[in-house]
């Protein structure tokens, strides 16, 4: 009986592999929450948040999501909360653009309709801003282009992400008789779930230009202490043949991104 039980709630069950999987996406989401109370840190909370959803996805062990949230945070924490702040100020600006272009007639109201276009354009950059700048470094032009570029090569999975990020901020806020419930779900798991979905499916696309990680989220390096990567070679992911960087930079390139 013992046995069997061990069997079930083990760590390496599938149960156990489950519950160790939520309790990651818990410690993460509240460490999410609490990091994001200035506000301002939003943009770098979404990097740690990211950091630790996708070390978890490519490990198959145990990692601490507390410690991974903190590096994911510090790391980006610059170019993160600048790009945040970024967006915050064009957002009070196209907001204000739209009152005005509502008070306003004629050809000037029809305007709004080039701010909603650019809204949405900032929308989906800004939703795989911060999953490329938690997987990768490097200058903040390059990760903008790098995450339209992403975003435009699949655009199922584009639609996809989109629809997790409005969809279930749009219920919280239309619906007012469960939003005590709807508090609850996004101080524990909400902003996880949301980054663990996202993550799952950006990491096929990410995979190839990533360091290698062993089963704990940690990085393999060489004997020089380097981290490895897939580099420029051709990698299998799922049994399906991905594209090198240096090929997909070269797409870029021709993509006139």
């Amino acid at each position: 009986m013992n046995q069997f039980l061990s069997g079930i709630f083990g760590n390496d069950s599938a149960f156990g592999k489950l519950m160790t999987r939520i309790g990651i996406i818990i410690g993460a989401n509240l460490m999410f929450v609490i990091f994001s109370i200035p506000v301002i840190t939003i943009g770098a909370s979404l990097t740690g948040l990211y950091t630790v959803m996708f070390k978890t996805l490519r490990g198959e062990g145990v990692l601490n999501p507390f410690k991974v949230f903190l590096q994911g945070f510090k790391t980006n924490f610059k170019q993160a909360t600048l790009c945040w702040v970024a967006l915050l100020v064009i957002a009070a600006i196209g907001y204000a653009d739209l009152k005005i272009c509502a008070a306003a007639p004629g050809i000037i109201a029809n305007i709004r309709y080039v701010i909603y276009a650019v809204a949405v354009a900032l929308l989906i950059g800004a939703i795989y801003l911060f999953p490329v700048m938690s997987a990768f470094d490097n200058k903040l032009l390059f990760l903008f282009r790098t995450g339209y570029y992403f975003a435009l090569r699949t655009p199922l999975k584009l639609i996809a992400i989109v629809l997790l990020h409005v969809v279930p901020l749009a219920i919280t806020y239309l619906d007012q008789s469960f939003q005590p419930l709807y508090v609850f779900l996004w101080f524990f798991i909400g902003f996880g779930a949301i980054a663990m979905a996202s993550a799952s499916l950006l990491l096929p696309e990410f995979r190839p230009f990533l360091p290698l990680l062993d089963q704990y989220g940690e990085f393999v390096l060489d004997e020089h202490g380097n981290q490895i990567k897939a580099g420029d070679s051709v990698v299998q992911v799922g049994g399906k043949e991905e594209k090198s960087e240096k090929e997909i930079l070269d797409e870029m390139k021709r993509l006139d991104m």
